[in-house]
């Protein structure tokens, strides 16, 4: 029974024995508590104070909406602003802000300028805001930390108009950087498409009346050159035609005339007329039969008819006088005859001339049709490369109008700009060191301290200050306890020391309590 009560008494807490060690260790808690807090909340006065001031930087978008005037800068915002970033951070650019406000002049350890740009560009950092997507940037924040709440407010005034206009200049820039090069780029598509159309123009100028747009035109005048010939031939055989005639008529009359009488019983020279004038009319039917009434050839044998009638009709109307007249009138038939055929051998001549002329004119044609196909592909591919030429000039021509448009509109400012929301703060309380922070840190490390000190105190303490460790000491049970006696001067001193413990931790509180008000107050 004995052994279960003590079972039970060791699984609940020992609270006594836990206030006993407050009451025997409570000094050894407090001291280090304090000491720990003021050691940590202290340095938080003693190292350097620096104030931040920061600044707002709001994203505008152009004020011409995208579909009217297309910007030709880069749109990615973010590697932009890097880039404008590192031109600002730049040693030159830092340099002329801590020439301008006699930066780092109180630092002594800072001895070169590398080492204040390098200090500078510690001092100064960039936030992005993004939307509640967190997908686009829509501002950006600029802070600067100075030892003086009045240099952080003018070097971040320094650097937010530096990052204004650095964005405008850098648009600007790249803007009209785009429109040259795209200028360039038109200027030697120009020059392509001038070369291109020269080529087409003097392939056209060489194969002049061999194009394929020429094609039915040539057809046309072919056709036409080979009906010309066909006429011309039909009139060359006919011509020949005559001149056998002509040369038979010839002869007989010649063998004829010898007897002094036709072959009818007439005088020669009417028998020979009837022969021709029989033989115009033949001739006059069969080219009747094929061409009207206006054919030259036609009215030529009409005439030569009618001129062959009045011949015989002369002829026999003329008196028979006298033998010498009658020999001169005898011969006129055939000086006509013969001039006739002198005639026809001139029409044989230019007939055939005219012949060799529609022959040559007719292969010339038919060699332009004949190469047509492989000039019509020279061509195609001339025409393909100038077409080609035409569309990259156009499109580089539609690219650099824009790009203009775009490059105005970036020198009136009205696009993509930066613009400071509010003025750079004038910070009241510094932002180093956090002296709360400071101050409930060292609370955290007095706490840890005290509670190390008192540990250590147990554990190297030997000395038994209850029933339970002398029970756990000795091998056998404790029958009774004998209670201290308290002379009336100990407890005297039991009361002082809790006056001193209860004092000293009010007084610990109190001090921390302020310690802490000061720190929210002065931060």
């Amino acid at each position: 029974m004995t052994e279960l009560i003590e079972e039970q008494e060791s699984t609940q807490p020992d609270f006594d024995r836990y206030l006993d060690l407050v009451r025997r260790r409570h000094m050894y808690f407090l001291v280090p508590l304090f000491l720990g807090w003021l050691l940590v909340w202290g340095s938080s006065w003693i190292l350097p104070t620096t104030y931040k001031s920061s600044t707002l930087i709001l994203v505008e978008q152009p004020t011409m909406p995208q579909s009217y005037v297309a910007p030709n800068v880069n749109e990615n915002l973010q590697d932009r602003l890097q880039s404008i970033t590192q031109q600002i951070l730049s040693r030159t650019r830092l340099l002329m802000i801590i020439d301008k406000l006699n930066l780092y002049a109180e630092n002594k350890s800072l001895k070169t300028p590398d080492d204040k740009v390098e200090a500078m560009r510690k001092d100064i950092s960039v936030e992005l805001v993004k939307d509640t997507r967190n997908q686009e940037i829509t501002a950006f924040r600029v802070s600067f930390s100075a030892l003086s709440p009045v240099l952080a407010q003018r070097v971040t005034n320094e650097l937010t108009q530096l990052f204004i206009n650095e964005n405008l200049k850098v648009r600007e820039e790249e803007s009209e950087g785009t429109t040259h090069f795209i200028e360039k780029q038109l200027e030697d598509a120009r020059v392509t498409l001038s070369d291109q159309e020269a080529k087409v123009r003097q392939f056209e100028a060489v194969h002049e009346g061999a194009l394929p747009t020429q094609e039915a035109s040539n057809l046309q005048i072919l056709a036409g050159f080979q009906g010309q010939l066909q006429n011309e031939q039909d009139s060359l055989n006919t011509a020949k035609q005559q001149r056998v005639y002509y040369q038979t008529l010839i002869e007989q009359y010649k063998s004829l005339h010898a007897a002094g009488r036709s072959l009818d019983g007439a005088p020669t020279e009417v028998g020979v007329l009837d022969q021709e004038l029989s033989r115009l009319r033949a001739e006059l039917t069969d080219l009747s039969s094929r061409y009207t009434d206006s054919y030259p050839d036609v009215q030529k044998v009409k005439a030569q008819i009618a001129k062959t009638e009045k011949q015989k009709q002369e002829l026999l109307a003329a008196p028979r006088s006298a033998s010498k007249q009658a020999g001169d009138v005898e011969s006129t038939p055939l000086l006509q005859l013969q001039g006739q055929l002198q005639s026809n051998q001139l029409e044989i001549s230019s007939r055939e001339r005219a012949i060799a002329g529609l022959e040559a004119r007719i292969g010339e044609y038919q060699g332009r049709l004949n190469s047509e196909p492989a000039t019509e592909q020279e061509l195609a591919e001339l025409t393909r490369g100038y077409e080609q030429s035409k569309a990259n000039y156009d499109d580089l021509l539609k690219k650099k109008n824009q790009s203009v448009m775009a490059t105005s509109m970036e020198q009136m400012q009205q696009g993509e700009r930066f613009t400071m929301l509010d003025p750079p703060s004038l910070p009241i309380k510094p932002d180093f060191p956090d002296r709360l922070k400071f101050c409930l840190m060292g609370i955290a490390a007095g706490l840890a301290l005290g509670f190390l000190t008192v540990f250590a105190f147990e554990f190297f303490d030997d000395r038994m200050h209850g029933e339970k460790e002398l029970k756990e000491l000795l091998p056998i049970n404790v029958m009774a306890e004998i209670p201290e006696i308290e002379s009336p001067l100990d407890l005297e001193n039991q009361r002082r020391r809790a006056v001193l413990g209860w004092a000293t931790a009010v007084t610990i509180g109190a001090v921390i309590a302020i310690g802490s008000t000061l720190s929210y107050l002065r931060g």
